[in-house]
């Protein structure tokens, strides 16, 4: 089925495939192994980053799980606010596709 999703689904499955493949039996990450999961699978948005307050901010929110893991969910927001914040922004702004 997902192959004959779009663009935007498929990515979406794979960062939901990626989350569970690092994710504890409880579908949950410790903040060890997202950190871990963002070194491997995102390096190329937060590369550079380390030192930006905001990135710093949302890093350190990790901290504040009471359990130390996060969820699916809490998860997807995270990528997404790195994503924001990320350099590459720009980069991905100026690229056009045509179909």
């Amino acid at each position: 089925a997902l192959g004959k999703g779009s663009d935007l689904e498929k990515a979406f499955a794979t960062a939901a495939l990626v989350y569970h493949n690092y994710a504890d039996p409880e579908s949950k990450l410790s903040k060890a192994e997202t950190k871990s999961l963002l070194q491997s699978q995102f390096w190329h948005f937060i590369q550079g980053q380390e030192n930006k307050p905001k990135y710093q901010e949302i890093i350190s929110s990790l901290d504040e799980e009471p359990e130390n893991k996060i969820n699916f969910e809490d998860f997807m927001i995270l990528l997404v606010s790195l994503t924001l914040m990320s350099d590459l922004l720009q980069e991905i702004k100026n690229v056009k596709t045509t179909k």
